[in-house]
């Protein structure tokens, strides 16, 4: 009878985190989707905007995505596969894109390869960077850390036995790449291919900043739900955006994977090689270089007088941000991202726990719905909540911000706590009920110290991503909640890019703080514990 009312209490408890995902991700879609109608449609098609900007999208989106992840794979490649030294500062160096939002790195291309940048300049040449070139180095810059994260924890897991058999064969290297590496990713390099396209294809942060004339899909959303408040309009185009998030989706769910590793993978240990190492050296070197050129040019706009006439060193800029509430958007974006943390973090443990935990339609159905909101553009997210609670009590609050946000980065954490929960013992609830200890104290004292780095992990991601955005949150936030990233829209459009560098460097500089803090503390705890096996 007890174990039945159990079971009962987690059933409600699932029921209740069905509707408030239903609430907050499938309503506001199917929403913004009932605003398209035949005249909307009719009027879309035959703009004299819509198919150069599809065509636009379509172009740099595909090159943009081979070159993103050749580089990514070849970075990965360097970091796992080879013994070269400093791999920490350069994991560190390479991720670094990441941690701003994407309209800064158009701007930090503008500031080198701009009408007055600086390699422009130098080679006294004209620049190039206006157009499809800008657009697609912007985009490259901005996406390939994600897959450079992605190939890292795929190949940390590949068993090294098949290439040590292969090696004893005698089969050459390049038919081990094509025999063995290639099917044990083909999966997921699919994933990160769907992912990088639809990363880039509805980002307007970099077109924005350097597309010139040239003009994409999300930069024609953005004009017409933000600038001309023509949200039909831009709920079609959103369903364009949408359409390769939802492939992704239907391929991650439908497609299993069938390069399964054995019970036991032999780890891999690089061999001396020193071509290979070479290699890996300059790969490294020449990515991490262009970040932090890159990034210094944010520096050096944003501490030069009048770029680029006079370059002296000056706070001014700093001053005039905060005296135009620079700093009130900043304490902004610091609560929006601890409250979307907490939380992100809180809801994704407690929906992993019930999905990974309780095999039942229910379980499946809101896991499935969890793992919606990763094909989701921010863009039409955003203009979804826009159209749903415009007229209710969360709109114009900071609350409503936290929520989109939850939202908008809620799969990825979600998919780190379902599978961390899986390798847990699942029969600890169990031993729990037999022993009579309630379900409540086997998480508190057995599972949550074991998910505590995942937990720290989902905490970090929705922070970062919290701080950097400019997608969902440009379609709500008013002038009293307004957050940080969003002034470098407002200082880009009034030619102000000293005070738009400055909040990008702010961004960065708390997002690197965040990180450099969770990190000494993990790896404090790694020592402790570490030190504690050898005292045993």
């Amino acid at each position: 009878m007890m174990q039945r009312s159990k079971k009962s209490r987690g059933i409600y408890w699932q029921i209740f985190l069905l509707v408030v995902l239903v609430v907050f991700v499938v309503i506001p879609l199917i929403t913004l989707f009932s605003k398209i109608d035949g005249k909307t449609v009719h009027s879309l098609f035959n703009s004299a905007q819509f198919w150069p900007a599809f065509r636009n999208s379509i172009l740099t989106t595909i090159i943009s995505t081979i070159i993103s992840v050749f580089i990514a794979y070849c970075l990965a490649w360097a970091i796992s596969r080879t013994n070269i030294k400093c791999k920490g500062l350069f994991s560190i160096l390479l991720v670094l894109p990441m941690l701003i939002p994407s309209i800064s790195h158009g701007m930090g291309l503008t500031i080198l390869f701009g009408n007055n940048g600086i390699i422009t300049k130098l080679f006294k040449g004209t620049s190039i960077i206006y157009g499809y070139f800008g657009i697609i180095l912007g985009s490259v810059m901005y996406s390939f850390p994600v897959a450079f994260l992605m190939f890292v924890d795929i190949l940390k897991y590949e068993d090294s036995s098949v290439y040590d058999a292969a090696d004893v064969l005698g089969i050459p290297k390049h038919k081990q790449f094509f025999s063995i590496t290639l099917p044990y990713m083909r999966k997921a390099l699919i994933s990160i291919l769907f992912t990088i396209f639809t990363l880039i294809i509805t980002d307007y942060g970099v077109p924005l900043a350097v597309g010139g004339q040239v003009k994409t899909l999300a930069v024609l959303l953005y004009e017409h739900a933000v600038g001309q408040l023509n949200y039909s309009i831009g709920a079609l185009i959103g369903l364009f955006l949408l359409v390769p998030a939802v492939v992704a989706f239907l391929f991650d769910l439908f497609n299993k994977d069938k390069s399964k590793t054995g019970y036991s993978t032999k780890e891999f240990k690089p061999k001396k090689d020193t071509l290979k190492d070479v290699l890996a050296y300059v790969i490294c070197i020449l990515v991490s270089a262009f970040v932090l050129f890159s990034i210094s040019a944010f520096c050096l706009q944003a501490f030069a007088k009048t770029y680029p006439s006079d370059l002296s060193f000056t706070f001014e800029h700093f001053k005039n941000t905060f005296s135009k509430n620079g700093g009130e958007y900043l304490y902004n974006s610091i609560i929006m991202s601890l409250l979307t943390a907490c939380v992100g973090m809180t809801v994704t443990f407690v929906v992993a726990y019930f999905t990974s935990r309780f095999k039942n339609k229910l379980s499946k159905l809101l896991h499935i719905i969890s793992l919606i909101s990763m094909s989701i553009p921010g863009l039409v997210l955003g203009l979804a909540y826009v159209i749903v609670f415009k007229r209710t009590f969360l709109y114009g609050t900071i609350t409503i911000l936290v929520f989109v946000n939850a939202v908008h980065f809620f799969a990825s954490p979600y998919l780190m706590q379902y599978n961390a929960l899986n390798k847990i013992n699942e029969n600890l609830e169990s031993v729990g009920q037999v022993l009579n200890i309630p379900r409540v104290r086997i998480i508190t004292d057995c599972i949550l110290p074991q998910c505590k780095s995942t937990l720290v992990e989902a905490f970090t991601y929705f922070f970062v991503n919290s701080m950097m955005t400019i997608s969902a949150v440009s379609f709500l936030s008013t002038r009293v909640n307004k957050p940080l990233s969003l002034m470098i829209n407002q200082f880009e459009a009034y030619g102000m890019l000293e005070c738009a560098a400055v909040v990008a460097l702010l961004i960065l500089a708390v997002n690197m703080l965040v990180k450099m803090i969770f990190y000494f503390v993990k790896r404090k705890k790694r020592r402790t514990k570490n030190v504690n096996k050898k005292t045993i």
